[in-house]
C-alpha cells in the first residue's frame, strides 16, 4: 500500500483528497500547512507527496526546495496543487524540480491518474536504479578483490624488501623500490576513484539532489589543446609512453567541465596503450564540424573483434589469459557514461591486428 502525504491549508479539499485516496486504498497522511508537512515526511517518508502552492508561512515552492535538498527526501515524487494556473507558477514549480503539476478544480481522475503515473515512474526508476547497483555489486564482487590486491601486494611487498635489506640497498635501489610504491599507490588510487565515479553516476536517476551538482558543470567548458597539456604530463604509471602520443588539435571551446573532459581522455589513451606496444603511436585528434567537436584517439595495437566489442561494458576485459590488462576494464564505460552526460556519443571501431579508433561526437564547440 503506497502512503501519500497530503499538504494542504484548505480543510474542504484536504478532506476530499484524504477521502478519495482512502476510497482507492491508499495511505494518507495530512497536514494542513508546509511546516507540519515537512516534519511529517521526515518521519514517514511517503511515496508521494501532494502539496498546495499559495499556503501562509511555508509556501508549496518552499517545502519542495527543502525536501530536494534533504538527500533521504529529495527522491520522493512530488505533486504541485494551486489554483493558480498561470505560466511562471508552473515554470517555477518544474524548475524546483516537482514531477507534475495539477491546477484546482481538478477531477478525481486527474488526480488519480497524476498519483499513479508518477508513482509507476517512481517504482521504475528505483528498479532501474537497483539493477544497476546489483550489476555493480557483481562486478565488484568478481573483480576488486584481484584488482586491490595486486597493487596492495606490491606495496606490501616493496616496502617489507625496504625494511628486510635497508642496510644494504644502494641510493639506485631504493629509489627504483620507491618509485614501484608510488606506481602501485596511483594504481589503487585510481581503482577506488574509477569505482566510486561509476557507482555515483549509477545513482543519478536517484538522486535529483546528485543529478543537479552534475547539471551544474553541464555549462561549463575546456579550452583545447591547453586541458591537454596537464593531462599528458601526468600520465602515472604510463608516463614512459607519452612520447608516444601525436597530438592534432585544432584550437576550440567545447562546453565540457575540464575535470569530466580529462578523465575522459586520460581513461581513453589509457585504454589505447593497453591495446597496442610501446613505441607505436597513439594519434588524438580534435576537429571542429558544424558546430561541434569530433575527437579520436587511435592505436595501432592488436585490435578487438566484433564480439570483444559488443562485449564492452564495466569491468570486461579481454583474453586476459593471453594478453595481461592491468585495470578493471571500467575506464571505457567511465569514458561513456561521461560523454553521455554532456550530450556526445561515444564510438568504436576496430580490425584485430591493426587497431583500435575511438571517435567521440556531438559536444557543442566554439574554435579559439
Amino acid at each position: 500500500m503506497a502512503k501519500i502525504l497530503v499538504i494542504e491549508d484548505q480543510l474542504e479539499v484536504r478532506q476530499n483528497i484524504e477521502d478519495i485516496l482512502t476510497l482507492e486504498d491508499y495511505e494518507v497522511i495530512s497536514a494542513p500547512d508546509g511546516e507540519t508537512g515537512l516534519a511529517l515526511a521526515k518521519q514517514h517518508l511517503p511515496d508521494l507527496i501532494l502539496c498546495d502552492v499559495m499556503m501562509p508561512r511555508v509556501t508549496g515552492f518552499e517545502v519542495l526546495m527543502t525536501l530536494r535538498q534533504d538527500q533521504e527526501l529529495a527522491v520522493i515524487p512530488f505533486i504541485l496543487l494551486t489554483a493558480k494556473a498561470d505560466h511562471h507558477a508552473f515554470r517555477q514549480g518544474m524548475e524546483l524540480g516537482a514531477d507534475d503539476y495539477l491546477t484546482k478544480p481538478f477531477t478525481i481522475d486527474e488526480l488519480l491518474h497524476a498519483i499513479t503515473s508518477r508513482l509507476d515512474r517512481h517504482y521504475q526508476r528505483q528498479a532501474m536504479v537497483e539493477s544497476r547497483l546489483d550489476n555493480l555489486r557483481q562486478h565488484v564482487t568478481r573483480s576488486l578483490p584481484h584488482e586491490l590486491l595486486t597493487p596492495l601486494n606490491g606495496i606490501l611487498g616493496t616496502s617489507q624488501l625496504m625494511i628486510n635489506f635497508y642496510d644494504s640497498l644502494s641510493h639506485n635501489e631504493v629509489m627504483e623500490s620507491l618509485h614501484d610504491i608510488k606506481t602501485s599507490g596511483e594504481r589503487l588510487y585510481r581503482l577506488v576513484e574509477n569505482f566510486l565515479l561509476m557507482a555515483d553516476l549509477d545513482l543519478l536517476l536517484a538522486s535529483p539532489a546528485r543529478l543537479q551538482v552534475w547539471q551544474s558543470r553541464l555549462s561549463q567548458y575546456t579550452e583545447l589543446p591547453s586541458s591537454l597539456v596537464p593531462m599528458l604530463e601526468n600520465l602515472g604509471q604510463n608516463q614512459p609512453r607519452r612520447q608516444d602520443v601525436e597530438m592534432m588539435v585544432v584550437p576550440q571551446r567545447i562546453q565540457v567541465a575540464e575535470p569530466d573532459f580529462q578523465k575522459i581522455i586520460r581513461e581513453l589513451i589509457d585504454n589505447a596503450f593497453k591495446f597496442s606496444l610501446p613505441g607505436t603511436p597513439v594519434q588524438l585528434e580534435a576537429v571542429v564540424k558544424n558546430g561541434l567537436c569530433e575527437l579520436t584517439i587511435q592505436d595501432h595495437g592488436r585490435g578487438m573483434t566484433k564480439e570483444e566489442l559488443g562485449s564492452i561494458g564495466a569491468h570486461v576485459q579481454f583474453q586476459r589469459s593471453e594478453f595481461e590488462q592491468q585495470g578493471s576494464g571500467l575506464g571505457l564505460t567511465l569514458a561513456q557514461r561521461l560523454t553521455e552526460l554532456y550530450g556526445g556519443q561515444l564510438a568504436i571501431a576496430s580490425v584485430p591486428g591493426e587497431g583500435t579508433t575511438i571517435t567521440i561526437q556531438g559536444w557543442e564547440s566554439t574554435p579559439i
